[in-house]
Order: C-alpha cells, then structure tokens, then sequence
C-alpha cells in the first residue's frame, strides 16, 4: 500500500510516512503527534463536530491517516520569527 506523499508541511508527512498504519486510533493519536493532540480534544471535537474524518470500528474511533494530516495541516500556523534582542544583563560595556 503506498502513502500519499504531502508537500504543504514535510514535519506532517513525516508523521504521516513513520506511522505503520493506514489509520490512528484515538487513543493513539497523542502518540502520532508527539503529545500535539490528546485523544481527549478530538473526544471533545468530534462532538461538536469540528474534528477531522472518523471511522468507527465496534466501539473505537479512529482517523484515516491522510485525513488526519490534512486536517492537522488546516489547523497549523507558522510561528512568527522571534527578533533578537541584547542578551539578559548585557549592557554593552566591555571590560
């Protein structure tokens, strides 16, 4: 079976390509995230139905890999540079 392969964010299709699944369960999903998303939010998304695809197989849920990037992908934003400024206690003097 072959992944897709996603070009808009590589640290999520590397997510994606390390992951030996076609699917992350819910209780799971921590793990697949390095501790970005608890199982318990998406619980908490999906019932207000703003969290991403799920199957349900008997009494667990469970996210299709590609949907789950693409809806991690619509929920990341860039982080702005951080500007560098005089290090705690310079003041510029030398001795």
């Amino acid at each position: 079976m072959s992944k897709t392969q996603y070009t808009s964010n590589p640290t999520f299709s590397k997510l994606a390509e390390k992951w030996p699944s076609a699917i992350v369960a819910r209780t799971e999903v921590s793990n697949f995230t390095g501790g970005l998303v608890n199982e318990k939010t998406l619980a908490n998304m999906d019932s207000l139905g703003i969290g991403p695809a799920r199957v349900r197989v008997g009494r667990k849920i469970a996210y299709p890999v590609t949907d789950f990037i693409v809806w991690l992908e619509s929920r990341a934003t860039p982080c702005p540079d951080r500007k560098k400024t005089s290090t705690f206690g310079d003041s510029g003097d030398e001795k």
